[in-house]
């Protein structure tokens, strides 16, 4: 349902609140920020409000890995505290929420469908038609439809038309871009916000999500690709025109380059990723050999003495595993179709992005201009929560200004979604494609 409660363009006036959950696999972080009205951002893509946040809570993420929930009841208890530390700062109660998601082996496919118009005027009849003739395509058994957008609508042999309505031809035609996912990651997750006594209001992909907040105006239009590198996973989203047209879902992160770490270095988790954070690189340094690191041993005996081996031997671990996950990027860039879309232009975020020397590495590797993205045009965020980390959060937070390019043609002017069964308020896009025969 609409966020403010209103109906097609009447929400640009409006104010409202809106809490979202971010379920990552290093961190669990729920945000309470309020919307006022502004003029459209020139710079920032589909920004009618201004959001301000009131009240954030995060926790380390437990029963979490790679975007999936393996563990009901440690997930849960993250959820709940996140959400508590977030409802004391902002001084309010939340019933519901945006939560993100990114498993389920998510797959974008651009669906074609056209309606005959007979020479009259294209209205919203026509145009329900045929976005329900191209999104029908997509509906599979155990699969959940989590995003259906139209990519450009087309009336006789003219095409890119961007909004048909009013306009006069004899055949209407839309491309669609169809983000489905398996069910059961999707229904687990559901359960698991539901288990704490918090309703959904709808899931957004996490590519989609971390593509608003770090895209400004230019890329969105011209074409771009947003990399989240998170903990668990590694997100692709890819917009073109200023719309989401494809996305990919990677389940390799910054936890797997710290695991690489521990078990090379045979030192803790924790180690590890302090090691990481505090000496590692994407990038070869001349001095690298000369720097040595002190590495903690495992175990609970105060006895074994700290090792110590040059920084060189801790950066080539690093670096396998960077360089492999970037030339999958680079594939699976060139094998999405939209590389040309796509040109030079490259936006690095999610918290692993931080790496030292990683926007060199990906500007090598992935043959393209390469910057680093931060979270744009929300206030009120603490000095912790403005770096790349935090993009999908934020990107939540605006997800409900853009929402009516999905959700304006449904019955009643909304496009409802039901992932599960379990009591939440997202209801399927399928149940509104049935309802319309």
């Amino acid at each position: 349902m609409s966020w403010l409660g209103g109906q097609k363009d009447s929400t640009a006036g409006r104010s409202g609140i809106v809490t979202v959950l971010d379920v990552g696999s290093t961190k669990v972080c729920c945000v309470i920020g309020r919307l006022k009205p502004c003029e459209e951002s020139e710079r920032l893509p589909g920004r009618t409000h201004k959001v301000k946040v009131i009240g954030i809570g995060h926790q380390k993420s437990q029963g979490v890995k790679s975007g999936t929930i393996i563990d009901l009841d440690r997930a849960e208890q993250s959820i709940r505290l996140a959400v508590d530390a977030a409802e004391r700062m902002a001084g309010l109660t939340v019933e519901s929420l945006f939560v993100n998601m990114s498993a389920g082996r998510m797959k974008s496919t651009i669906f074609s469908s056209s309606v005959n118009l007979g020479g009259h005027e294209a209205g919203e009849g026509d145009i329900r038609r045929v976005l329900t003739a191209g999104a029908k395509q997509a509906l599979r058994a155990e699969r959940e439809v989590v995003h259906s957008l139209p990519v450009g609508f087309s009336l006789d042999a003219e095409r890119g038309i961007r909004d048909p309505r009013g306009m006069i031809g004899d055949v209407l035609g839309v491309d669609m871009h169809v983000l489905t996912a398996d069910s059961a990651p999707l229904r687990n997750l559901e359960l698991c916000v539901n288990r704490s006594h918090l309703s959904v209001e709808r899931m957004v992909a996490t590519p989609y999500a971390s593509g608003l907040s770090a895209l400004v105006d230019d890329e969105a239009e011209m074409g771009a690709a947003c990399i989240d590198m998170g903990g668990g996973t590694t997100t692709i989203s890819i917009f073109a025109e200023g719309k989401f047209v494809h996305a990919e879902v990677l389940p390799i992160g910054g936890g797997h380059v710290t695991m690489d770490l521990a078990r090379g270095l045979s030192t803790g988790r924790e180690h590890a990723e302090r090691l990481k954070v505090m000496h590692g690189s994407a990038l070869p340094a001349v001095d690298d050999d000369r720097d040595m690191v002190t590495i903690q041993p495992i175990g609970p005996d105060d006895g074994d003495m700290p090792q110590h081996a040059p920084r060189s031997v801790m950066n080539k671990i690093i670096r396998a595993r960077i360089e492999e996950t970037l030339e999958i990027v680079r594939d699976r860039l060139n094998k999405s179709g939209f590389g040309g879309v796509v040109g030079k232009r490259v936006v690095l975020t999610g918290g692993a992005s931080q790496l030292s020397g990683l926007p060199e590495a990906a500007r090598r590797i992935l043959a393209r201009n390469v910057r680093l993205g931060r979270p744009l045009g929300v206030t009120g965020l603490p000095e912790a929560a403005k770096g790349p980390a935090f993009a999908t959060t934020v990107g939540l937070l605006i997800y409900p200004q853009v929402a009516e390019a999905e959700s304006r043609y449904g019955k009643g002017g909304v496009l409802r979604f039901k992932g599960t069964g379990t009591g939440g308020r997202l209801h399927r896009v399928s149940q509104w494609f049935k309802d319309s025969f």
